[in-house]
């Protein structure tokens, strides 16, 4: 049997806040509750259990590859939303996009915090593309 990432548990202040955050931006359904759990899936079958608690939540992140169509689809939904978007993890490029690996990549917060990226390309597919560190500006993000 191959290693596969099955699920994990997502900590937030409101599960269901955060569960259909992440379900409104990535296109994705929200669950059913089991338990104290309310569970979000990926197309690949990882489960995102969202729990509520009610403690300091250590910030964790959290990357979704995307197709280029999903991926406009994601950003266009964070734009009308008016959630801050940036190029990198540490802030230095607001209301953009970065280009690495010859792909497409924004990061933003969810409602308890946690650190969320999109990308269209796996780090390191194309190491010596001629677009890393590249960013582009998105019209109307903030």
């Amino acid at each position: 049997m191959s290693v596969e990432l099955n699920h994990t548990i997502v900590l937030s202040r409101d599960r269901e806040k955060s569960a259909h955050f992440l379900s409104d931006i990535l296109g994705l359904e929200v669950g059913a509750p089991a338990g104290v759990f309310l569970p979000v899936t990926t197309a690949n079958g990882v489960t995102l259990d969202f729990a509520t608690i009610d403690a300091d939540i250590p910030v964790q992140h959290y990357a979704f590859l995307v197709s280029e169509d999903e991926f406009d689809e994601a950003l266009d939904r964070l734009v009308k939303a008016r959630v801050p978007i940036q190029a990198d993890p540490h802030g230095t490029h607001p209301r953009r996009i970065n280009r690495n690996d010859g792909g497409r990549g924004v990061y933003f917060l969810d409602p308890a915090g946690h650190g969320l990226e999109i990308l269209t390309r796996p780090y390191g597919t194309d190491p010596d593309s001629e677009l890393n560190g590249v960013t582009e500006d998105v019209p109307g993000a903030v």
